[in-house]
């Protein structure tokens, strides 16, 4: 069994090492280029990595004073179901800190998941340009 290493950077990761079937479902997911640049550009990541292939991440954007926002949490479907996205998100927790709101925007049917890791439900609005599903250019 290999083994799965965590890391809070995207130095020194390549496009190539970003497996294909992350946004599962997605109609025009971004590009492994494209997904790199979003590791580097957010104020948190933690990159879940096995044989040196990414296999999942999570995202975050905050203050870090008082609010913090997960923006994706992405685990290759191959690897559901064995803990890595509780984990993704444990760390993720870890590393935001002590703040007073964290939020984050999921499908319905990932609900149950977030409960299980303490969040809750909450109202919220969002607006999606699907034109722009696949990221805006470099």
């Amino acid at each position: 069994m290999t083994t799965l290493e965590y890391r809070t950077t995207a130095e020194g990761l390549t496009p190539e090492q970003l497996a294909d079937g992350f946004f599962d479902g997605w109609l025009d997911p971004p590009s492994p280029e494209t997904l790199l640049r979003i590791l580097d550009a957010s104020d948190h990541v933690v990159i879940a990595v096995r044989d040196e292939v990414v296999i999942g991440f999570v995202t975050a954007i905050s203050d870090g004073v008082l609010s913090a926002f997960i923006t994706l949490l992405e685990v290759l479907p191959e690897h559901h179901d064995k803990g890595i996205g509780h984990s993704l998100i444990n760390q993720m927790m870890e590393q935001i800190g002590d703040i007073y709101m964290v939020d984050l925007v999921c499908d319905a049917n990932l609900s149950r998941f977030y409960a299980e890791l303490g969040f809750a439900t909450a109202t919220g609005m969002s607006r999606r340009d699907y034109a722009m599903q696949s990221g805006r250019l470099a």
